[in-house]
């Protein structure tokens, strides 16, 4: 039941729309305990090159953080919710994509497209983790099914596609749409300003130092961002539906996790970890909800994850639509053997 057809307010509605407002002191607040410790922080890696490459290296760590939460900003003005303004959002943005080599209206626009579609099972294939039901699989090429394995590895999953995704998919504009021009500009307009900030700070510190600082923080930011999108969707009792059987509500509380991190990890991670109320209302700014869970405890319904039990998403890849749960290879290697049997025995 999607919420904008419906003719009666649904009661979640009402209950989160006290969050959506947006405050500019804590939106100014979060840009300069983001922006500025960033800058700082990159600064500190470039200078600590000059005693050992190892320092620069466990300085990445807090400075990856940042370039995460001023993502959790870029994510916030795309969905309109960081500032009131629809034009302070739109320049902040952009900036922030600058940083994360995100084209900011391209992203937003695929972004959209996933909260549109999340947990619906004819509607996969834009801005989510490629997914595939057990039946489909089985039914699949060898190919297929050889690419679909190589995607499910951590490996290629969390380094691979995430470096593919930043330097490739994300500098392309071509493999859009042709009527998605605003979109298309945006990355050419990124593209440039990148180009020129690159080379400018290249020519200031040297390429060799500047790629030294800068290599390891998009490659690990990538995996990063890939991780916490990963968990927020991938586990054992998510939800996917087709058709009428889709429910807005259900998918936002059961398809999206709550990810549970230590109050340093969630503060870097700009409180996404409350996925689950979220995706029910995209609306509320990342520093409103916190105060929306605690406050509502019929909003914690969602599936909790912990740093130590998301490991355990790892091994899932195919949506079993008769257990309506993710499944690994090993459980689907035997969901074949089973119906293989049965159809032996049908046949005989």
């Amino acid at each position: 039941m999607n919420p904008t057809t419906t003719t009666s307010r649904p009661p979640w509605l009402s209950l989160v729309a006290r969050y959506q407002t947006s405050d500019t002191r804590k939106a100014v607040g979060q840009i300069f305990n983001s922006f500025v410790p960033f800058l700082a922080a990159w600064t500190l890696m470039y200078l600590s090159l000059r005693v050992h490459y190892g320092l620069a290296l466990l300085l990445c760590i807090p400075t990856i953080g940042f370039v995460v939460r001023i993502f959790i900003i870029q994510h916030d003005c795309g969905h309109g919710s960081f500032f009131r303004s629809r034009r302070a959002n739109d320049i902040l943005g952009f900036v922030c994509g600058i940083i994360t080599l995100t084209p900011y209206f391209d992203w937003r626009k695929n972004h959209a497209i996933h909260h549109a579609t999340t947990s619906q099972l004819e509607r996969r294939g834009t801005g989510d983790v490629w997914t595939l039901t057990v039946g489909e699989y089985l039914r699949a090429g060898r190919w297929n099914r050889i690419m679909y394995r190589v995607y499910r590895n951590p490996l290629v999953l969390f380094l691979v596609a995430p470096a593919l995704q930043l330097l490739v998919l994300h500098r392309f504009p071509w493999t859009r749409r042709t009527e998605w021009n605003r979109e298309r500009t945006s990355i050419l307009w990124t593209n440039v300003l990148l180009i020129a900030l690159y080379a400018s700070l290249a020519s200031l510190l040297g390429w060799r130092h500047f790629m030294m600082v800068q290599l390891p923080l998009v490659a690990l930011v990538g995996s990063i961002g890939m991780w916490l999108f990963y968990v927020q969707h991938q586990f054992e009792d998510t939800y996917w539906a087709q058709g009428e059987e889709w429910d807005y509500e259900t998918a936002a509380l059961r398809g999206s996790s709550y990810f549970k991190l230590p109050r340093l990890l969630q503060w870097f991670s700009g409180n996404i970890g409350f996925h689950h109320i979220h995706h029910l209302s995209h609306r509320i700014p990342n520093y409103n909800l916190q105060r929306c869970h605690d406050e509502n405890p019929t909003l914690r319904s969602a599936r909790v994850l912990t740093l130590r039990t998301s490991l355990r998403t790892l091994h899932l890849k195919y949506w079993d639509e008769e257990r309506k749960r993710l499944v690994g290879t090993r459980t689907m290697r035997a969901l074949q053997r089973r119906r293989a049997l049965v159809m032996a025995q049908q046949s005989a």
